[in-house]
């Protein structure tokens, strides 16, 4: 049993799970969905699945298995962005968005939400620690670019951590890794739960990315402070070093 730390950190991030149409979420913390989607393009592994990409890259199923816990270590604060796409003319012809019917609406507006100046650490914890420690590799050199939940909201610093693959359960991994800076006061973790009992549900456990197909899991959030103290310590966690 192996846990995999990466660092999600930067300016702005978005983690949605339930957008729709011209209103675009973001949870409070990564969702499941986005960072096994940051693994798969730090690996190259394309949307789409068949038996020649199984025999290349982990499957989906796999990595999707792998119980998530995220700790949040600076929640940041939520901001709101008014878009606006078509409308105009490009090239001398009208530009739009496509309508499923092959039309194109003249203009379409959105409101997207996001996190600002938020930094997290998630534990992907599992029994294939050649699984693991193959997805440790491709953050330190990934395939594609790695983003935070948008394709414009580029991390500060790679999530990549020299010392983020640990031989120890999700638990212990999240509580005895040093906080970001400026770490807030009460930190508060995210767990993955097998059960529903005293969990909420989360729309993000991802089944099909090229068909867009999401399923329900499980988590539980609870104080940082009181889950080192379950572990066996006083509940307290070092800082990082800030040079």
């Amino acid at each position: 049993m192996a846990t995999l730390l990466l660092r999600l950190e930067g300016p702005l991030q978005s983690w949605g799970i339930s957008s729709r149409f011209s209103e675009r979420d973001t949870t409070m913390e990564p969702s499941k969905s986005g960072v096994i989607g940051l693994l798969c393009a730090a690996l190259g592994k394309p949307r789409a699945e068949d038996e020649e990409s199984v025999q290349q890259w982990p499957s989906l199923a796999s990595l999707a298995a792998l119980r998530m816990g995220v700790r949040c270590d600076r929640t940041g604060t939520v901001g709101v962005d008014f878009q606006t796409a078509g409308g105009g003319r490009m090239a001398g012809r009208t530009y739009g968005v496509a309508k499923s019917d092959g039309g194109i609406f003249p203009s379409v507006m959105s409101h997207r939400y996001f996190l600002q100046d938020a930094s997290f650490l998630v534990g992907l914890n599992g029994e294939d620690e050649g699984m693991l420690r193959r997805l440790h590799r491709a953050l330190e050199c990934p395939v594609w670019q790695l983003f935070l939940g948008r394709k414009g909201y580029v991390p500060a610093a790679p999530p990549y951590l020299p010392d983020g693959l640990v031989p120890d359960d999700l638990l212990p991994a999240l509580s005895r890794y040093p906080l970001a800076d400026r770490a807030d006061p009460d930190v508060r973790v995210v767990l993955e739960e097998a059960h529903p009992l005293g969990a909420e549900p989360r729309m993000d456990q991802p089944i099909d990315y090229a068909r867009r197909r999401f399923g329900r899991r499980y988590v539980r959030v609870e104080p940082l402070a009181a889950l080192g103290a379950r572990l066996g310590g006083d509940g307290h966690v070092p800082h990082a070093d800030v040079p």
